[in-house]
């Protein structure tokens, strides 16, 4: 039996594209593994902590050596207590709109609240070794607009910042196994539907063997 973690990334509800791709993923997904756990995590729903005073002291003393203090051993417990999710789970699907040609900002914060030595990935003369090795990704990227088709005036070589990105990160915190389904176009009317079909069907038949 496993556990699967969903990343829940846009506020839109009941109107994201990446939230209708990833709930038929999970629909298909419980279908073929009735047994796993699928939790959720809706980065809009958490209490982000500030990344400054004592956290940012509690992560400097922890690359010095030295101990923290009560109240920052209090601040770095909030940060490993963020992380836990990731390191629970066996399997993570993110569902992430693009924004402003990267990832939403809530997102971004969540990353780089967790994303700390000891938490997320360890280093020493060798170089850096991620914490969560062994677990699979499968991420479903939204776009309003058209990257990818010839003639493009956002080609994504240009301003794709949000997969490169999010699997860059991935890699870094151990996560190498890593599939991913682009919806683009959401903003264009029966272009737009047209591809989240094709997603929707994409996301089931990945879901089924995940």
């Amino acid at each position: 039996m496993a556990r699967l973690l969903y990343i829940e990334c846009s506020p839109r509800k009941r109107d994201s594209a990446s939230i209708d791709i990833c709930r038929a993923f999970l629909d298909a997904y419980r279908e073929v593994h009735p047994a796993d756990t699928v939790d959720t995590l809706d980065v809009w729903n958490l209490a982000l902590p500030e990344f400054d005073g004592d956290a940012l002291a509690a992560k400097y003393a922890g690359l010095a050596g030295v101990a923290r203090t009560p109240e920052q051993a209090s601040a770095w417990a909030r940060i490993e207590a963020l992380a836990a999710p990731f390191h629970a789970a066996d399997k993570l699907l993110f569902g992430i709109p693009l924004w402003n040609f990267g990832i939403p900002y809530k997102l971004k914060h969540l990353i780089d609240v967790i994303s700390q030595k000891d938490v997320l990935f360890t280093f020493d003369g060798t170089g850096f070794t991620g914490k969560l090795a062994g677990r699979k990704a499968a991420v479903v990227y939204a776009r309003g607009l058209d990257y990818a088709s010839p003639g493009s005036f956002t080609p994504a070589r240009e301003y794709d910042l949000q997969r490169p990105y999010v699997e860059a990160w991935l890699k870094f915190v151990g996560v190498t196994d890593v599939q991913g389904i682009v919806v683009e176009k959401t903003l264009l009317g029966d272009d737009g539907r047209s591809g989240r079909r094709a997603a929707v069907d994409a996301a089931r038949a990945l879901a089924r063997d995940f």
